[in-house]
């Protein structure tokens, strides 16, 4: 058995593994997939089907229940879509004015990452453009209630 410093490298090693970093020849170098793990065709329908229907009967009525037209940026739709492993949930504002540089764009307030079946890690998008991962490893059930109920993931 070794030492406790030979032991706690171990499981450092076993860390950086499952992170996909290795050691080799002296330097740190990637392996594997970049994409992570991805659902079936099936599993990726029946988490769409559910985003979908919370869309429809949770954000819409809360975030959007209707379109209100402001002389600045304004929430014409709440969608999701798919990109890569993650399914995004994205509003779609609208700009009147004409200097704006495009009428429409989309801004996404919450991601759905792909762990394993049934588990998702749940990002909130922050105002700097960068995903920050607050849950991790939770079921759709729960990420749609979260999303539903934690201040992060407001829409709009």
């Amino acid at each position: 058995m070794g030492s406790a410093g030979e032991q706690s490298s171990g499981v450092q090693a076993e860390r950086d593994f499952a992170r996909g970093v290795v050691m080799a020849r002296g330097r740190w170098v990637y392996v594997g997939r970049r994409g992570g793990n991805k659902p079936s065709a099936g599993e990726k329908s029946v988490i769409t089907a559910a985003c979908e229907k919370f869309i429809v009967k949770v954000l819409k009525p809360r975030f959007l229940p209707e379109i209100r037209r402001t002389e600045f940026n304004y929430p014409i739709a709440i969608y999701g879509k798919w990109h890569g492993n993650k399914y995004r949930f994205i509003t779609r504002f609208r700009s009147d004015d004409p200097r704006s540089y495009e009428p429409e764009f989309d801004a996404p307030f919450a991601r759905l990452e792909y762990v394993s079946r049934d588990r998702f890690d749940l990002s909130y998008h922050r105002h700097t453009g960068e995903w920050f991962c607050i849950f991790e490893s939770v079921s759709l059930a729960e990420a749609l209630h979260l999303i539903e109920s934690d201040s992060h993931f407001e829409p709009c």
